[in-house]
């Protein structure tokens, strides 16, 4: 089974200049922990509600005026679309992610893949177990 038959579609970039406040509503509103950074329509990053809790509003940052490229993450991991969910499983375990986003083979933002959308699959769920024991070791 591929990566693209599980994973979440429905995603967008969000500019680098958003607020750390509009981009926590937004994973409010979408009910999401990660968000992908774009510019001029490539990958530069990424940003979680733990990046805006931790990096940012922890250390006293203004989420009004503070962006996300301020506070987001930096080496992004991704996966493209037609990689195996098993593939996908060990990787976010070896990188130790939650979340990751998928692209095509033109390095195009087509989707997100959690350990959730792993684990809601048949026969998938010893690979989201594993990658889950994974990223909790460290």
């Amino acid at each position: 089974m591929q990566i693209r038959e599980v994973m979440t579609s429905d995603v967008r970039l969000v500019d680098p200049t958003t607020t750390l406040k509009d981009a926590a509503q937004m994973m409010r509103e979408g009910d999401f922990g990660l968000l992908p950074i774009g510019e001029n329509d490539r990958l530069v990053g990424t940003i979680t509600d733990r990046d805006i809790t931790i990096r940012a509003v922890a250390s006293g940052k203004d989420p009004n005026s503070t962006t996300v490229r301020d506070a987001m993450s930096q080496g992004i991991f991704y996966c493209f679309e037609d990689q195996s969910v098993d593939e996908v499983a060990d990787m976010m375990g070896e990188k130790q992610v939650r979340r990751m986003p998928v692209l095509n083979r033109d390095k195009r933002l087509v989707g997100i893949v959690a350990l959730g959308d792993l684990a809601t699959e048949r026969g998938a769920d010893d690979d989201a177990g594993e990658a889950l024991t994974e990223i909790s070791k460290h």
